[in-house]
């Protein structure tokens, strides 16, 4: 018997959320599609995020075409197509585009939220940047609501060091 969540989505399409993505964020299963148990969006990564933890989400990536620079913890790698990488919940990481065209992951986040926290990042509009970059500083606000918190002065501290 079913409950009704069943979903099939023809290639790209996309589960329409409260507020429109940008089309380099492709929405396949919606926080209240999973009973709150995960989110997973197709993601092309053109714009570096910046060094940043989740304080109640483990964050997977599977690499689908190109390269991402993964910044975790203290340590810099590189995952090619066919790789995944976990990210577990209370350590700093970063994701940075290695190739071009940029590279395009399906992201999972668990339990859910994250195309939510996006849905209010995006409305927030070019209030979340600083010289067309995103701002640390400005997306925290927003981010706390999901329990994500952004280092807002990376530059200031070695990874693993002191400033």
């Amino acid at each position: 018997m079913s409950d009704g969540r069943f979903i099939m989505l023809d290639e790209g399409q996309i589960r329409p959320g409260r507020f429109p993505l940008p089309p380099a964020f492709a929405v396949k299963a919606r926080t209240e599609d999973t009973g709150g148990r995960f989110s997973l969006l197709e993601v092309s990564v053109a714009v570096d995020i910046p060094r940043h933890v989740h304080l109640g989400a483990d964050e997977c990536i599977y690499v689908l075409d190109g390269e991402l620079g993964v910044d975790f913890d203290d340590r810099s790698y590189t995952a090619t197509r066919g790789m995944f990488t976990l990210l577990p919940q209370g350590v700093p990481h970063a994701l940075r585009r290695v190739s071009t065209p940029p590279p395009r992951v399906l992201q999972i986040s668990s339990p859910g939220g994250w195309e939510k926290y996006l849905e209010d990042l995006f409305e927030a509009g070019p209030t979340v940047l600083t010289n067309g970059a995103l701002d640390p500083a400005k997306i925290n606000p927003i981010a706390a609501k999901y329990h994500i918190r952004y280092e807002e002065n990376p530059w200031c501290v070695a990874p693993g060091g002191d400033a």
